[in-house]
């Protein structure tokens, strides 16, 4: 069955199609974070010149992908099985567009000539694909999430997760009860069980809540994919850190790929450069990338080994450990950033998004929250 009849028959409630790794056995494989350019579609003044643009990224990576599966296989003898692109890779991030402009321009539809051309890109070379996006949705026409899509060696998506948290950006959170009745809870935090292992996906400076691993960790994700684009520093920033805190804690392999820059804007290009890493699951590095475009953020990633782990008593084992019914009243009561910010379903911008955010801080200083 083609990805395209999957999707038909899974209907408009199926976010995730899992692939069913039940019986197969724990692999040793190649997992690449591959750093490379965005180049940025606000140059462009029409969504045709953006959407060739688009096209010419998706096959530069194609090329990029099908030399380091070639490298890496003759450098450590292990098939290249999963790749994770950066943050927003084929179009940038929206700087004066409107959201309307950005929804036209970047934003592609989930099923469509671009998925398609991603979808065969991981058909090609057998592997599992991680793409961040801007992406439409006929169930709400009138936005666009970020999302964090994987595709599989047989072209099938077997895992859509839409960015929850977002000051800018539409999440499923602004249309909760909406997004709700029409995905269910379980498309949420959605991961993908596969014969390399159990995926999870996290987007960009989600890294920096530990309630998004952790809701992946929940469902038994095993490897953390990390798209980004964040500043680059000699010095541990914030998410580099929090990358580190995110694998120790679900016992989970993190595997985060940054940008090579962001040319064709007006930021400086390489303030997003560097710092692609693989981290096992005590938060040690395997393997992280300098500046520029490189294939050298790769490792081996050992599933049996983790599973190993993950089925040890001791201290270590934070996962068996969680007196979640502890925290359950401390969350139950919190209502720090409500749902439903924009119920209507249409876009709302940036200042109105500050001016949320503000009533927000206003409200946790009014009950002593803040001091």
């Amino acid at each position: 069955m083609t990805r395209r009849e999957l999707l038909a028959a899974a209907g408009a409630a199926a976010l995730t199609l899992p692939v069913s790794a039940q019986g197969a056995k724990p692999m040793r494989y190649t997992a690449l974070a591959l750093q490379t350019v965005c180049d940025a579609v606000n140059q462009d003044a029409t969504t045709e010149a953006a959407h060739a643009r688009m096209d010419a990224a998706i096959a530069r990576v194609r090329g990029q992908i099908g030399s380091a599966k070639g490298f890496l296989k003759g450098f450590n003898g292990y098939d290249v099985k999963l790749v994770v692109l950066p943050e927003y890779w084929m179009t940038g991030f929206p700087l004066r567009e409107t959201r309307e402009e950005w929804q036209d321009k970047a934003a592609i539809p989930m099923e469509g000539a671009f998925p398609d051309k991603l979808a065969a890109l991981a058909q090609t070379f057998g592997i599992y694909l991680c793409s961040n996006h801007y992406e439409t949705d006929p169930n709400f026409p009138d936005l666009y999430f970020q999302s964090n899509v994987v595709y599989g060696p047989n072209g099938d998506t077997v895992l859509r997760y839409r960015r929850m948290i977002s000051l800018y950006t539409p999440s499923p959170y602004d249309v909760w009860d909406k997004y709700l009745d029409v995905y269910g809870e379980d498309a949420v935090f959605p991961v993908a069980e596969t014969e390399i292992g159990a995926l999870g996906t996290i987007a960009s400076e989600e890294i920096l809540y530990p309630e998004i691993a952790r809701m992946h960790a929940f469902k038994g994700a095993e490897i953390l994919l990390h798209p980004t684009s964040e500043v680059g520093a000699p010095t541990l920033t914030p998410k580099h850190i929090t990358k580190k805190a995110r694998a120790i804690e679900n016992i989970a392999y993190v595997v985060s790929a940054n940008s090579a820059q962001i040319i064709g804007t007006p930021v400086p290009a390489a303030s997003t450069d560097g710092m692609s890493i693989i981290l096992d699951w005590y938060g040690r590095t395997l393997a992280e990338a300098n500046q520029g475009e490189t294939l050298n953020a790769n490792a081996v990633l050992d599933i049996g080994a983790l599973r190993d782990t993950r089925r040890k008593t001791g201290m270590t084992n934070t996962l068996s450990r969680l007196p979640n019914a502890a925290f359950a009243s401390g969350y139950a009561g919190a209502n720090h950033a409500p749902a439903n910010r924009t119920p209507n379903g249409q876009m709302i911008e940036r200042a109105e998004a500050i001016a949320q955010q503000q009533a927000v801080i206003d409200k946790l200083a009014a009950a002593g929250i803040l001091k």
